[in-house]
């Protein structure tokens, strides 16, 4: 005895097209004309992931460290010794500089001295932070200045 066969099950490619036709019906009826999107919404959904709010921390003139001053205008070529400038803490390279004395040595940053701009690039900087600077720069590689004080 053979058992009569469902329709569908020998032809199992109408069943697929009509779902997915079923399936395409309902999508399209969702096409249409939508309503125009709130703008607050809108603002809210296109911000950025993060935000970076720069802000300028201006020291009062005379009023920075000879460490200070060195991290944020001396460092960049006394790091790594660009130009030949004399790497910070280089006692070889220091010591002829250092036996100038410390007025010979202020008077060179101030002025600028072969690929040394004057006061290092800093033009803010007032003459008693460069001797500070000076004496901490020249302090790391061997010498013995006392850097002004800061109330000064």
């Amino acid at each position: 005895m053979s058992r009569p066969r469902v329709q569908f099950m020998r032809r199992p490619g109408r069943l697929m097209l009509s779902a997915v036709a079923a399936f395409a019906v309902v999508q399209l009826a969702g096409c249409g004309k939508q309503a125009a999107p709130d703008a607050e919404t809108t603002a809210t959904l296109i911000q950025p992931v993060a935000r970076l709010d720069l802000k300028v921390a201006k020291a009062a003139p005379g009023s920075r460290s000879g460490e200070e001053i060195y991290q944020s205008v001396c460092v960049s070529c006394h790091g790594t010794g660009v130009l030949g400038a004399p790497k910070t803490g280089d006692a070889a390279a220091w010591a002829p500089r250092i036996a100038q004395g410390f007025d010979t040595l202020t008077q060179n940053a101030i002025n600028g001295i072969r690929g040394m701009p004057p006061r290092g690039g800093g033009a803010d900087l007032t003459d008693i932070e460069v001797q500070r600077a000076v004496a901490h720069l020249a302090n790391t590689a061997g010498g013995n200045f006392t850097e002004p004080p800061v109330g000064q």
